[in-house]
């Protein structure tokens, strides 16, 4: 327990004025546990308060005024009432209470939590992207910096989402029950100093005693908040990742920084047969590990699920069927994200997927941009990799989807290329809606290497209108994602090129354009 001097610091600092003379430490500590409790507290005051997270004996006073208001709200409530939110506000403090939780974390969360009780569960998004301004404040304090160098943390949002994750996966009544009842141990150690006092004495007993009451209700009670407290922080946590990725994000400024485009095939396979040492993406033999499925297996699982993408023409549905090793159909259930690998001059919006824990699963390799080639099976002629995009499915949202690991991946005999790409992880096939591809102009190359385009450039129809040999002349630049659940694009940090000898061309001139931009939304 806190010595009278410890309590009476951390006093000074949670109230900001300094000791009253004319009051003891312990009526001192009512006043603030009965008075500084208000959910519309300014955002100043809301940041103000995270920091309080890094002081253990002033975050033990929060903590215990927070218990008191939450418990008087639920005691105070009609019995016809409807007092579920009352519930989650209480469960939301007790994650605080939590003993793996760090302090940083706990400091970030209380902002979050603070912003969603005062918005309410149908307002999350919001709610969480205007606490996300007051999170970056807290993590710019001095002491918020000295802490991040100390536990040499580099990528601080993605730090805290996975932090965040772990609290999740620990959100059950048990966990909420063990933490009221420290949190009630607490309380009784602090407000006994001040029972004897006249007048104050009796109006902490009944604190107290109201919550036990709700204490003995929590049995039946926390449950059905539940649910409610674990969607608030799977949406702090999607949060948290889609800051991670703008804070990785290279392309701010469109000016000068894009790969020209996708190499030709036939330029591909001269690069990939000269190239030394090989690339290590690239498996030897013509042979992989994970044939593609046989067609008419393949025909009768389209036949089976009438209702799932497919493409019109039948040699594009062979295409498909063919780029699985096996397939099935699958309803992907929001809240979810797929994620898209592609250039400046590649669509937002396509078919071809990366489900996410596959994604994590390239991330977390030694070289995420050769795992993805080599088990993704993507030729370099096919698909560039220097931006990714992400598509969210909404919660109460769904999608019909193919998935399964993708076959290897062999060049035509005529190509002489003695090699292969190995594939076997995962991919996701969803519909391509034509209303929804991206705003795309296609520009004709000009100076040596295409470093200048020609403007104002074709429309995607007037270039399909060119003869093949003219087409090449050009290439195309994405102008505006139009998809409303795509974000991006955000840098790989992979680069643009997969050899040397794309060095020298791998980079255009063009002006910044809301499609080269990165744009976050927030499902």
């Amino acid at each position: 327990m806190a010595s009278e001097t410890e309590v009476r610091a951390a006093l000074a600092w949670e109230t900001d004025t300094q000791p009253p003379a004319d009051k003891s430490t312990w009526e001192w500590l009512w006043e603030a546990i009965q008075g500084d409790f208000n959910d519309n507290r300014s955002t100043g005051q809301i940041a103000f308060d995270a920091a309080v997270s890094m002081i253990p004996v002033v975050d033990q006073i929060c903590d215990v005024r927070d218990i008191i208001a939450n418990c008087k709200g639920i005691a105070q409530s009609d019995e016809k009432e409807d007092n579920t939110w009352k519930w989650v506000a209480l469960a939301l403090t007790l994650i605080g209470l939590f003993p793996t939780l760090g302090s940083l974390l706990k400091g970030v969360l209380k902002i979050f939590f603070t912003f969603i009780r005062r918005a309410g569960l149908d307002k999350l998004i919001k709610a969480a992207d205007d606490a996300m301004t007051w999170v970056i404040t807290f993590l710019r304090k001095r002491e918020v910096q000295d802490y991040l160098r100390l536990k040499k943390v580099d990528e601080v949002f993605k730090w805290l989402a996975d932090a965040a994750r772990q609290v999740r996966g620990k959100v059950n009544t048990r966990e909420l029950l063990a933490a009221f009842d420290k949190g009630i141990g607490i309380m009784k150690g602090l407000l006994n100093k001040v029972t004897w006092l006249p007048g104050i004495g009796s109006r902490a007993k009944q604190a107290m005693e109201v919550v036990d009451k709700v204490r003995r209700m929590a049995d039946a009670q926390l449950g059905k908040a539940l649910a409610p407290v674990q969607r608030a922080l799977d949406q702090i946590i999607r949060r948290l990742d889609m800051e991670h990725l703008v804070q990785r994000s290279g392309i701010v400024n469109a000016s000068n920084v894009h790969f020209r485009g996708t190499l030709p095939e036939a330029r591909a396979v001269t690069l990939m047969r000269e190239a030394e040492p090989p690339p290590s993406w690239l498996s030897k033999g013509k042979k992989g590990k994970y044939p593609a499925q046989d067609l008419q297996d393949g025909r009768d699982l389209l036949a089976k699920h009438p209702d799932w993408p497919r493409p019109q023409k039948l040699e594009d549905q062979e295409r498909m069927i063919k780029s699985f090793h096996t397939m099935e159909a699958v309803e992907i259930k929001g809240p979810a994200r797929l994620y898209r690998v592609t250039s400046p001059g590649n669509g937002a919006m396509g078919d071809c997927w990366v489900p996410e824990d596959v994604w994590n699963k390239i991330i977390a390799s030694p070289d995420p941009k050769a795992a993805w080639r080599k088990y993704s099976a993507v030729w370099p002629d096919w698909n560039p990799d220097g931006q990714f995009v992400v598509l969210d499915i909404k919660r109460g949202e769904s999608l019909k989807a193919w998935r399964g690991p993708t076959s290897s991946q062999v060049k035509p005999k005529a190509s002489n290329l003695d090699a292969h790409l190995e594939g076997g992880w995962d991919q996701v096939i969803i519909e391509q809606k034509i209303t929804q591809l991206d705003t795309t102009r296609y520009y004709m190359r000009g100076g040596g290497h295409g470093e200048t385009l020609h403007p104002p450039g074709l429309s995607r129809d007037e270039w399909k209108n060119l003869s093949e040999s003219k087409k090449r002349a050009y290439t195309p630049i994405r102008e505006e994602i139009n998809h409303p659940d795509i974000s991006g694009p955000f840098d790989t940090g992979w680069g643009p090129t997969d050899f040397d000898a794309q060095i020298r061309d791998a980079k255009i001139g063009l002006p910044t354009l809301p499609g080269q931009v990165t744009n976050l939304k927030t499902p």
